[in-house]
């Protein structure tokens, strides 16, 4: 279990690298969203090839992967939503968006959308024994964009320097215990229930890159996201292959 928190921390470590990034140096709307189109590419690709298609072979055959997928979407939509409702729904703004909502509910969201990824980390150590270095660099480098993302926003919406930190450092801590949990709760889990989980995190991954990462990143980066996106997915999945 200790392995496996040190891998989340890990992880989530480039949210605080991310955030320090954006406070000390400038990046222009259509830089951060091509940096954001670029990490949900290698996300979309980590979680298709460490994610559904290990949780098919384990599943042998079984329907729990698409149960699974379905469920962790529908999970995190209603999160979100509840989130979005009281006023955490422009917590990835690059814009300065966050002034007009609830701290506690851009809190809270960050942290929804970095648990499902971060779980993951401890079960990958679960299923193979060891960590997967290609969706360990894959979480480690979308969360760089995220971060540089919402920071430059939260700056502009007026929030402190040390409270921006402060929450990278909370949200990468979060991760490493997601992480140790995810390790923990199904060391010696059946392997429909692993296959289960590893599809629920997928699906909540997808609905998230959907809902809330790709979208902010076309709105600033135009057409070019779509080439970016590919890019970030073919990095992955290169990774994967010499993993």
């Amino acid at each position: 279990m200790g392995e496996a928190f040190f891998w989340g921390l890990v992880a989530g470590s480039s949210l605080v690298i991310g955030g320090i990034l954006a406070l000390r140096f400038h990046f222009s709307p259509r830089t951060i969203a091509l940096i954001m189109a670029f990490g949900g590419g290698v996300l979309i690709s980590a979680l298709s090839f460490d994610l559904v298609a290990p949780a098919a072979e384990l599943a042998g055959g079984y329907g729990s992967p698409v149960v699974g997928l379905f469920a962790g979407s529908l999970v995190f939509f209603v999160g979100d939503w509840l989130i979005d409702r009281h006023g955490g729904s422009a917590r990835k703004d690059s814009q300065g968006g966050q002034e007009s909502g609830s701290a506690l509910s851009i809190v809270l969201g960050t942290v929804l959308d970095g648990i499902p990824e971060s779980m993951v980390i401890g079960l990958t150590i679960v299923s193979g024994g060891a960590v997967s270095a290609a969706y360990l660099a894959a979480v480690f480098i979308a969360n760089l964009p995220e971060s540089i993302g919402s920071s430059t926003g939260l700056a502009a919406a007026g929030w402190k320097h040390s409270r921006i930190i402060g929450l990278w450092t909370g949200v990468a801590l979060v991760s490493g215990i997601s992480s140790a949990l995810g390790y923990g709760l199904l060391e010696d889990a059946s392997d429909g229930t692993v296959a289960f989980v590893q599809t629920f995190a997928a699906g909540a991954i997808l609905t998230m890159l959907a809902d809330t990462m790709l979208p902010e990143a076309y709105k600033h980066g135009g057409k070019l996201t779509g080439v970016i996106a590919t890019l970030g997915f073919a990095t992955a999945f290169g990774i994967h292959l010499f993993e």
